[in-house]
């Protein structure tokens, strides 16, 4: 592939890298399972650069590539290997001030959300992105009434997986 090619990706990925990390969190749950996958998006949207027309936003054809990307990968995976959970081996440093609320309400979102399945785990992450649901209907490949009822369902679910 020719430098400006390899340029103008190598420039894209690192404006959205942090969809791709967002990707990773939700679909794997401990450091070397998230680096593996962000690892394996970027070399699957290499392959898929010199393809892309432009006929949607980059980083909603990213979604696309990333998100499918990790639901192939997290199927087989489901078939096979246990990992360790993320939250056992993170480290904290705590400051004098610091406030754990905001921090205890995401994992508890996460912890619900990895009980939702891949196209649910997938609308979360698009709406928690502020996506309008055109663009997540393009991404997912679904309709747009489609993706308003099944966004409508998963908040059910959250609603009932958070408060019992």
């Amino acid at each position: 592939m020719n430098k400006e090619l390899e340029h103008n990706f190598i420039q894209l990925l690192e404006e959205h890298q942090n969809m791709v990390h967002k990707v990773c969190r939700l679909y794997t749950n401990n450091y070397d399972a998230h680096n593996d996958l962000f690892q394996e998006i970027t070399i699957q949207l290499w392959k898929a650069y010199p393809k892309f027309r432009g006929d949607s936003k980059f980083s909603t054809w990213m979604y696309r590539v990333g998100l499918n990307t990790a639901i192939t990968l997290y199927r087989k995976s489901k078939r096979s290997i246990q990992t360790q959970d993320y939250d056992s081996v993170q480290f904290k440093i705590k400051a004098v001030d610091y406030d754990s609320t905001e921090e205890e309400q995401l994992k508890l979102l996460y912890r619900a959300v990895h009980q939702l399945n891949d196209i649910e785990k997938a609308l979360v992450f698009l709406y928690l992105e502020d996506k309008n649901y055109k663009e997540i209907s393009e991404t997912l490949g679904i309709s747009e009434v489609n993706a308003r009822v099944k966004m409508n369902r998963v908040k059910t679910k959250l609603k009932t997986i958070l408060n019992p």
